[in-house]
């Protein structure tokens, strides 16, 4: 202890103040640099904890707001999409809608074609199933008339080992039929019959042998159950076959000159239908029931007595035809029309008998002229078609616009999420991940819009095209709208986020930030009282150096 150095009472006030003095001086300064008045929980713990509460919630929205933003670029890449597919339905529908226009312009030439793609068949008895399918010998028959004197039947085989050019070459070859109608196999690889003549009218029918019939079964792998129907034979049996007839207008064999009373040259609609030649006796009685598109109606009964002004009427003033159907008579040639509206794609023609009688009007290729056994009925389907050469360019016009739907809506995809691809988007919007929005995506591929692969064969199936067409176009509309909607709720969400965010980093920063001119102004205030103690520290040693004088 004898070599402590011992101070003044005095002296060791002005030091502990310097000390005291330089601490205040290095906290100051420790703030200057960090800019923070609280740098660790040792400044202020209920502060420090606080504003690590706020910024840790903070930087937890900032990653959910990284999650919103790319939600919002995923709608928007989704909307690009509808924006696209829209256009390119609208485009499918138009070509859908020349091809229909086509078809209606069409110059009268009937056209059967099938919609099955045949092509890679190797044999139509084997690879087409066979065992009551289509078997060996199995045959059909293709008819031609104009309604006038050029008709032909041909009788066409399918053997093992037929492949669809073998049918195709059968019928160019028969001498029956091959000045009239001429058959091929489309790009597609399905069949096609069409009428060399304007005006003709083309018919297929199964044998109506049973041995050797091909059957509905058989047609439909042919891919021509679209023309064929099931028919009535008039007495117990029926057949398999169909009509095909361009526009919409079925007419009648001519009336018989020779029986029915003429006025300066023209034929009457005051003539009985036995006189006209199309009933065949007085006795006869016949009901005419027309199917159109799947909706029966059905006349009363007309015997040979009635005359061709009541067939008329029964048809044009029967209320369930009305605007359907309607029937005139062409006074020059005596034949009965019965002219179909647009869009009526499939008709057919039945006779019933409520005793013995052979009617002859001839409509079609004359497959309900016959006998009619007592209580029976005949009957011919017929189907509205038309011919054109571009109409198999429209159907690849259209699926390959099909195709372009497939790829875009594979590409419409963001950061692996496609919403027109069916995938579901969530996003979230607080760190409990308790608050979110489901976007729920639709497949908009071709097979989900519906939209199916088209097989331009008659006006019903174009008719289809269009119906599938507008169909999706409302759907991708629709969507667009949702995602719009939530595209919106998107972007007011992430402004909500991105100012809470703001408002949470402020009162961090404010329960820990320093206030540098504060600071400034302390650290030069603390510098000052520095000098002054080291002043007051000099001015209490001078007691002690008083004293060294005496020496």
């Amino acid at each position: 202890m004898g070599s402590d150095v011992v101070l003044t009472a005095a002296l060791r006030n002005n030091l502990l103040s310097l000390q005291n003095t330089q601490r205040n001086i290095d906290a100051t300064q420790l703030r200057l640099a960090t800019g923070l008045k609280v740098n660790s929980a040792l400044d202020n713990p209920q502060n420090f904890f606080t504003s690590q509460s706020l910024s840790n919630r903070a930087s937890d929205l900032s990653r959910l707001l990284d999650g919103i933003n790319s939600s919002i670029r995923t709608i928007e890449e989704a909307n690009n999409g509808v924006t696209a597919l829209s256009s390119l339905v609208n485009q499918a529908e138009s070509v859908a809608l020349e091809a229909l226009s086509d078809i209606r312009s069409a110059e009268g030439f009937a056209r059967i074609r099938g919609d099955v793609d045949l092509s890679d068949v190797q044999d139509l008895v084997n690879d087409l199933g066979g065992g009551g399918i289509i078997d060996n010998g199995d045959t059909f028959t293709v008819a031609f008339t104009d309604g006038g004197t050029q008709t032909g039947t041909a009788t066409i085989t399918i053997s093992s080992g037929d492949v669809v050019q073998s049918i195709v070459a059968a019928i160019n070859s028969d001498t029956a039929i091959n000045d009239y109608v001429r058959a091929r196999v489309t790009n597609s690889g399905q069949i096609e019959i069409r009428s060399l003549i304007e005006g003709g009218i083309i018919r297929i029918q199964d044998d109506t042998a049973t041995a050797t019939q091909l059957g509905v079964a058989g047609f439909t792998a042919l891919g021509l159950d679209t023309i064929i129907g099931t028919e009535n034979d008039g007495s117990t049996g029926t057949v398999t076959g169909g009509t095909a007839v361009a526009g919409g207008v079925l007419t009648s064999a001519a009336a018989n000159a020779s029986t029915l009373t003429q006025v300066n040259g023209d034929f009457v609609t005051s003539a009985t239908l036995e006189d006209a030649g199309f009933l065949a006796g007085s006795t006869d009685s016949v009901n005419i029931t027309l199917s159109i598109d799947g909706t029966v109606t059905q006349t009363a009964a007309l015997t040979g007595l009635d005359t061709i002004q009541s067939l008329l009427d029964e048809i044009n003033t029967n209320a369930a035809f009305d605007g359907v159907v309607t029937a005139t008579f062409d006074a020059d040639t005596g034949q009965i029309s019965l002219e179909f509206e647009d869009g009526v794609g499939r008709v057919e023609l039945q006779l019933d008998s409520t005793g013995g009688t052979t009617p002859a009007f001839g409509f079609g290729t004359g497959a309900t002229d016959g006998a009619i056994a007592a209580g029976q009925s005949i009957s011919e389907q017929f189907v509205f078609v038309g011919s054109s050469v571009d109409l198999e360019q429209f159907e690849s016009d259209f699926n390959n616009i099909r195709d372009q739907i497939d790829g875009l809506v594979e590409d419409a995809n963001f950061r692996g999420v496609n919403l027109l691809s069916g995938d579901n988007l969530v996003t979230f919007f607080n760190e409990d991940r308790d608050n979110s929005l489901t976007t729920e995506g639709i497949d908009f591929t071709s097979l989900g819009l519906g939209i199916e692969s088209a097989a331009f064969t008659d006006e019903t199936s174009v008719q289809s095209a269009i119906d599938q067409a507008r169909a999706a176009l409302e759907s991708v509309r629709n969507f667009g709208t949702s995602i719009a909607n939530d595209l919106t709720i998107l972007q007011t969400r992430r402004d909500f986020t991105e100012q809470t965010i703001n408002t949470l980093e402020s009162g961090a920063d404010d329960l820990i930030v320093a206030d540098q001119n504060e600071e400034g102004a302390n650290l030069l205030a603390l510098q000052t009282r520095q000098q002054l103690g080291v002043t007051s520290l000099s001015l209490a040693a001078q007691s002690q150096q008083s004293v060294l004088r005496l020496f």
